[in-house]
């Protein structure tokens, strides 16, 4: 995995510090070998009832995930151009360019991407 980069280093520290609690270590441990303090990894084990909120599962190739497109959509209503969301899920830019080509409509007269639309899509391809 790529060091975490200014795009979104919190989905990545999170990320590290699942897979730590994943591997039996507690969540002061966890914390502290990710870099954030033992209180915020308490908060993040309590919010999420002991259970990853986010996919632990690296991308797995061609096709994006419905938690990549999810992702995209939450980056991009932050404004976030296309080669910070590329960064930010370790993808090409290309293929953020596309999806976000092929999967934008115009809603009340300003583009918008929506995930739950582009994984109905893709399914309905596949």
């Amino acid at each position: 995995m790529r060091s975490p980069g200014r795009a979104d280093p919190s989905r990545v520290v999170q990320c590290q510090f699942w897979r730590l609690i994943a591997t039996g270590v507690t969540t002061a441990e966890a914390s502290l070998a990710v870099g954030v303090s033992w209180p915020v990894g308490a908060r993040w084990f309590r919010h999420a009832g002991g259970m990853p909120p986010i996919s632990l599962a690296e991308p797995l190739g061609r096709y994006l995930t419905f938690e990549e497109r999810e992702e995209i959509a939450i980056l991009r209503a932050m404004s976030k151009g296309v080669r910070e969301i590329a960064h930010a899920l370790e993808r090409d830019p290309g293929t953020i360019s596309r999806e976000l080509r092929r999967n934008t409509a115009t809603r009340g007269g300003k583009p918008e991407y929506r995930a739950t639309v582009a994984q109905w899509k893709a399914q309905q391809a596949a």
